[in-house]
């Protein structure tokens, strides 16, 4: 998934992103409410992590834009104070959750997870296609009971494959959606990595080129 973190506070923002790299998101950073408006347009994120106190524009109007733009991506709210009253007032913002500083990194990445599901139609919480098995909350991949050792991007790719249910998958998609917004667009970071998961797939191969169109699980 693909996670917007917008927090003034740089080096909170910063562990955060890097948190939630390692749990195989795909994450842009934005300090202010500008650039956090800005990336939002831009980028298609499931889910924007939005702290309410921001310079620039207010983490509020900020919410505001989002709900009221068409935006799909899911927002939760982050602040300081947490008594009820924020929590409607956050909520009747837009924001589609909810949760007060400090928080356990544990929950934030559950709670983005579940935000992420509502952001696309529903899929189970372990995808399995035949002999393949993948459950993103533990972050294990399987195939016919053997373990795949995949690397953080290997693991996002095959999970908007699976995600797919068997549609094609264009290259554009697994770049926007794996990939933050430092990778090169005309790379072929895409296609290496779905070379190095075909191999660690094993045989008969299980990801099909399409071509024009993208890759697709068989």
């Amino acid at each position: 998934m693909r996670v917007l973190v917008v927090e003034d506070h740089e080096e909170l923002a910063e562990t955060v992103a890097g948190g939630l790299r390692r749990e195989g998101m795909a994450v842009d950073l934005a300090l202010d409410g500008p650039t956090a408006l800005e990336r939002a347009e831009v980028n298609g994120y499931d889910v924007v992590v939005l702290d309410r106190d921001l310079p620039g524009i207010h983490g509020d109007q900020v919410c505001r834009r989002l709900a009221g733009g068409g935006s799909r991506a899911r927002v939760l709210m982050l602040t300081a104070s947490g008594t009820v009253a924020d929590r409607v007032a956050g909520l009747g913002l837009g924001a589609d959750d909810y949760l007060p500083k400090p928080f356990a990194f544990a929950e934030l990445v559950a709670r983005i997870r579940a935000l992420a599901r509502r952001a696309q139609p529903a899929l189970p919480p372990v995808l399995v296609r035949g002999e393949l098995r993948l459950d993103p909350a533990r972050r294990e991949a399987s195939r016919s009971g053997d373990q795949l050792p995949l690397s953080p991007k290997e693991f996002a790719v095959l999970e908007l494959l699976l995600g797919a249910q068997g549609a094609v998958v264009s290259t554009e998609e697994l770049l926007e959606r794996a990939w933050d917004e430092a990778a090169d667009p005309f790379s072929q970071t895409v296609k290496v990595t779905v070379s190095r998961l075909r191999r660690k797939l094993g045989e008969p191969p299980l990801i099909e080129t399409v071509d024009r169109a993208g890759y697709r699980i068989r």
